[in-house]
């Protein structure tokens, strides 16, 4: 089983880049009505572009059965329904170093390039997530599958 743990960007800074609202970025704009979290994630897109989307993540079981990783650009996640979800990443495409992290609602994350992950885990409904991620040419999908899936545990 892969433990589940808080995702805090001190867990996270390996992977990548934990996207929520920071006090310290805090600018207030527009007279005042806006508070503006400035810079919260650089996307990375090599020689593409970068593209904005919405993912609509579905509940699945909670195993990693696979695991796939973009080695032209980062690839950042950011739920829209304000409900809790899971990211799953690893140093090397295997289940030894896999590691999962409960992630809020209101936090998103940014997977570096080239980071083994897997895709969307939502808990409970069906939730939109807003995506920031490469598009061009080149091949920027690595996938791996294993026999045998992993379960996730939150103890």
């Amino acid at each position: 089983m892969i433990r589940i743990e808080p995702l805090t960007p001190q867990a996270f800074e390996q992977f990548g880049t934990v996207i929520e609202a920071d006090p310290s970025t805090a600018t207030e704009i527009n007279s005042g009505y806006t508070t503006r979290f400035h810079a919260l994630a650089e996307a990375s897109v090599g020689d593409g572009k970068a593209i904005i989307s919405i993912f609509r993540g579905r509940p699945r079981e909670l195993n990693v059965a696979m695991l796939e990783r973009h080695p032209l650009g980062s690839q950042a996640f950011f739920p829209l329904g304000g409900q809790a979800w899971l990211a799953v990443v690893a140093e090397t495409p295997d289940l030894a170093s896999c590691r999962a992290f409960h992630c809020q609602g209101n936090q998103g994350l940014q997977y570096n390039a080239n980071v083994w992950h897997h895709p969307l885990l939502v808990l409970g409904d069906a939730q939109d997530f807003l995506i920031v991620d490469r598009a061009g040419e080149g091949d920027n999908l690595e996938e791996v599958f294993f026999d045998t899936p992993l379960g996730l545990t939150f103890s």
